[in-house]
């Protein structure tokens, strides 16, 4: 089974500058969540395409600096060349975010990187089966510009109700995986999107089809809601894009 690797100051730089993302944590041992080092550990052994490692600040005082790392325990995702994710005192929870964030990260380099070679562009032929984090920096490209109408789920860490309504957008990713994308974002870490489409409560649930708000309403929805709304959305026809050109312009400018 394939372990986490073990970093110091002097190989830090060949992951960090490596083409595969990279999953570290920065910690000295102690401290450390049962359930975080439980996910970790599986992350390691499930994740072939991820390195994912562990540093020991106390004994590489460059890297420590490097990530402003203090005492506490710190999850860390690197992926060409910037931070992607970090996490201080992380939970088990946090392992799986992290590498779902990665894995967004990667997807969304391929279509530059097909570009860039006269290749069709990879993210075109991928099918989600699971929830895709989006943020501020990536909504164009995940949300507006996919070929799949979007089902969004603002979320927080935070928030109980969001806690609740995971596990069952995890099941709908699965089962209409190729007919809609579920996608979630976080609001404390996405402020523009957040005050974009006015969220003043969460979870939001919103669906957009051709660029398009077609629903949004804050609140838990129990599992038979979200099988209505993503049946309606797949059915549900819209006139010509350019006959609501400037409604569609309204939308995406809120």
């Amino acid at each position: 089974m394939q372990e986490a690797i073990v970093l110091t100051d002097d190989t830090l730089d060949a992951v960090l500058q490596g083409d595969k993302p990279a999953l570290i944590l920065v910690s000295n041992g102690e401290g450390l969540r049962g359930d975080f080092a439980a996910a970790f550990k599986k992350a390691a052994a499930e994740h072939q395409k991820i390195t994912v490692a562990k540093l020991d600040p106390s004994a590489n005082p460059k890297a420590a600096a490097r990530f402003d790392a203090g005492s506490k325990p710190l999850l860390l995702g690197w992926f060409n060349g910037q931070e992607v994710v970090r996490r201080s005192r992380p939970w088990g929870t946090d392992v799986p975010l992290a590498v779902e964030m990665l894995e967004a990260a990667v997807r969304e380099q391929q279509p530059a990187q097909a570009e860039e070679n006269g290749e069709t562009p990879v993210s075109q032929m991928i099918v989600d089966d699971k929830p895709v984090h989006v943020t501020d920096a990536t909504f164009e490209a995940e949300v507006l510009s996919h070929d799949l109408p979007v089902l969004i789920d603002f979320w927080a860490e935070w928030c109980g109700p969001c806690r609740m309504v995971a596990p069952t957008l995890e099941k709908l990713a699965k089962e209409y995986a190729g007919k809609v994308r579920i996608a979630k974002v976080n609001v404390d870490e996405n402020p523009g999107l957040s005050q974009a489409f006015r969220i003043m409560s969460i979870p939001t649930i919103m669906l957009i089809k051709q660029r398009t708000v077609v629903f949004s309403q804050p609140g838990a929805l129990p599992e038979a809601a979200f099988r209505d709304l993503l049946n309606q959305l797949i059915a549900l026809e819209l006139p010509p894009r350019d006959e609501q050109a400037e409604a569609e312009s309204e939308a995406v400018e809120q």
